[in-house]
């Protein structure tokens, strides 16, 4: 009687994270084990006997490693079907054992190209694997016959599994999807950063048409869950959290330390990030005098940002901007949370404070009411430092919309008085600011502030006007010599009717209707200064 072939287990990681163990198991189940590289290296070290890759192919790894797994004795196995007579006959002719369970995970791509400084193309390019990915696929094609494992914390379970003898078909599959999505993920990482090292956007270019011709040809997205959320924008919608592979830990919201309170929701991280991307735009140099940011928002829109000289200063003139609204809101600090600005914070309904650190004793104060959660989220010198958005996706029916990212793009000795009366210094402060508010909130916008704080916010209308009157009801009294910042051109002049009216002294707009000499005119009637950016703000 013939003796059949001990079956295969191929085993090449990068992340060698419980592959002894994984191993081990295999080889009392009566699996040869066969391997590369530093694994071979690494279970002939733990003391089990391993066969190499060379030995299997006849023939020696060439090229510092460049090729070692591409060959028929290796590809032969992993790729035959066994349920097929000539397949199996074959492959017993050419000699070749069946490979019946194969573990590989592949370079670290994605840290090597975030690595600092910067890696050149060619080390970068070293790490692209090419062996790795076609074993992967090749298992996964052929999984009614290949059990294919790429991630270590499968391998107990499936460990488990064969132990039992109680590998399914469902699980095969549940396996293979598994090992697809490890290798999509992975081409994605490759594809994307090569696009910004080769076609990347260029410096500081504000021609639409270069940027256009320099967007991707192809958007690859890829992400990884990391938890599922209690639900999604409604109790009936489900949701997951996904984090990108170039994420730094603690660097990013998705990354970020999340203590205290219930788990994060969806619409918690969507105003979170919000409230973020606001923050971060406030915290420059511009203003040396008032470092501190303090934002607050809510259901995605601003309702109060101020800078001050102390982080309680910053806050309370960011709360009384609208502090009904203030209610069960998200806020955002750009440097360490102080005694007194917690206690600050005692009366308030708060859904999450995100900071980028905590005096001693701070978090305790926050955390005594309950249900409140507090990100940590670290950056260079205890700053919020910028985001690097080179590119906006947003998904619609059928498809997405991809586009460069937004400003600041605002060349401000560019900007022109359109107006007999000319700003102040001081005004053209408070016009940068409330300019940087406005880029954030959504369309059509208005925001009026005071120095360097907002005091009334219109988010979100359909008419332009209408969102005048918002912000105008919700500062009160304080729109009194207020300086008002819109998003985009008034159409027509009633809304410095109304910023009139409210008390407005500064207007900062794009400019750019067929009205503008109406809207001027107006302007000049109530002697209002004036300052056209040339630079629209959509948030949709």
């Amino acid at each position: 009687m013939q003796t059949l072939p001990r079956p295969r287990a191929l085993l090449s990681v990068y992340d060698k994270t419980g592959i002894v163990e994984f191993a081990t198991g295999l080889e009392k189940l009566g699996y040869e084990l066969v391997s590369t590289g530093g694994t071979a290296r690494k279970l002939r070290e733990a003391g089990l006997a391993v066969i190499g890759v060379s030995d299997v192919t006849g023939h020696p790894e060439i090229f510092d490693g460049r090729v070692k797994s591409l060959h028929p004795a290796i590809h032969g196995p992993l790729l035959c079907r066994l349920e097929k007579e000539e397949d199996a006959k074959g492959l017993q002719e050419l000699g070749y054992p069946p490979i019946e369970v194969v573990a590989v995970n592949l370079y670290p791509f994605s840290q090597a190209a975030a690595t600092e400084p910067r890696l050149e193309d060619s080390d970068l390019l070293e790490m692209i694997d090419i062996g790795g990915p076609t074993m992967v696929r090749a298992s996964a094609k052929n999984h009614a016959n290949v059990l294919i494992v790429c991630n270590p914390m499968d391998y107990l379970s499936v460990l488990s599994d064969l132990q039992s003898n109680k590998i399914t078909a469902e699980r095969r599959k549940e396996l293979a999807l598994k090992a697809y999505e490890h290798t999509a993920s992975y081409d994605t990482a490759i594809s994307n950063e090569l696009a910004s090292r080769w076609i990347g956007l260029p410096e500081d270019s504000e021609d639409v048409q270069e940027q256009t011709e320099r967007l991707p040809a192809t958007m690859n997205v890829s992400a990884n869950r990391t938890h599922n959320l209690r639900y999604g924008e409604n109790s009936h919608q489900a949701a997951a959290l996904y984090i990108s592979p170039d994420a730094k830990e603690g660097e990013t919201l998705v990354t970020a330390i999340v203590e205290g309170g219930k788990q994060m929701s969806y619409n918690n991280y969507s105003d979170a990030d919000a409230t973020l991307r606001l923050c971060r735009a406030l915290s420059t140099d511009e203003w040396p005098k008032t470092p501190h940011a303090c934002v607050i928002v809510k259901h995605n829109n601003p309702c109060g940002a101020a800078l001050g000289v102390t982080q309680l200063e910053a806050y309370e003139a960011a709360l009384a901007s609208d502090p009904e609204s203030a209610f069960g809101s998200i806020i955002c600090v750009n440097e360490p949370v102080t005694i007194e600005f917690a206690k600050a914070l005692t009366p308030l309904f708060l859904e999450v404070l995100m900071a980028p650190g905590y005096e001693p004793g701070a978090k305790e104060i926050i955390m005594e009411k309950k249900n409140r959660r507090i990100l940590t989220i670290k950056s260079p010198n205890n700053r919020l430092s910028s985001l690097e958005r080179k590119t906006i996706r947003k998904p619609i029916e059928g498809g997405w919309l991809i586009q460069t990212e937004e400003p600041p793009v605002i060349d401000w000795n560019k900007a022109r008085v359109v107006t007999e009366s000319e700003p102040t210094e001081a005004q053209i402060s408070s016009m940068k600011f409330a300019v940087r508010v406005c880029e954030q909130v959504k369309s059509n916008a208005i925001v009026m502030v005071q120095g360097l704080a907002t005091v009334g916010i219109g988010p979100g209308q359909t008419s332009r006007v209408e969102a005048v009157r918002i912000a105008a009801r919700r500062a009160g009294n304080k729109a009194k010599g207020c300086v008002l910042a819109s998003d985009a051109f008034f159409p027509f002049k009633d809304g410095i009717e109304q910023a009139a009216e409210a008390g407005a002294s500064a207007v900062v707009q794009p400019g750019g209707s067929i009205r503008d000499q109406e809207v001027i005119d107006e302007a000049n009637s109530r002697g209002i200064s004036m300052l056209f950016t040339g630079h629209r703000l959509f948030r949709h």
